[in-house]
């Protein structure tokens, strides 16, 4: 009887557990920015309270990495700069300067006091956008 009970028991917790672990998984915001990141649409992965963590954001198939800077604004220490990188430089097939100021403006509707750098080869590519006028 008593094995029965304890059965019992271990089935429940077992249950319990994987039941936590899908609501976890299907919460989880990297599961979010990869699914951005397939269909194509803006996500921006960030964790404001903590400065030594990385931005992580996705635009048009494309993933995006910015570093974040603290430094003193005013009266208080602040996020200053922002350098924003990408790995693969073949998914940035498609961007134009339109995209990229989209890009600043959501980063700076989070951080209004960043400068926000881009990093090589995407600064030489919003140089010769800007020259050609597009």
């Amino acid at each position: 009887m008593l094995t029965v009970i304890l059965f019992r028991i271990f089935l429940l917790l077992a249950v319990g557990i994987i039941i936590f672990s899908l609501i976890k998984y299907t919460l989880d915001p990297r599961r979010k920015l990869e699914r951005a990141y397939h269909n194509g649409y803006f996500y921006l992965l960030d964790d404001p309270d903590n400065v030594r963590k990385n931005v992580l954001f996705t635009f048009r198939n494309a993933l995006f990495e910015a570093e974040k800077f603290l430094g003193p604004a005013d009266d208080s220490f602040e996020v200053t700069s922002i350098i924003v990188s990408s790995e693969d430089i073949d998914q940035l097939h498609g961007l134009n300067r339109r995209d990229f100021h989209f890009i600043e403006k959501e980063l700076r509707l989070r951080y209004p006091k960043a400068d926000i750098q881009w990093r090589s080869p995407i600064s030489n590519l919003l140089k010769r956008l800007e020259r050609q006028g597009k």
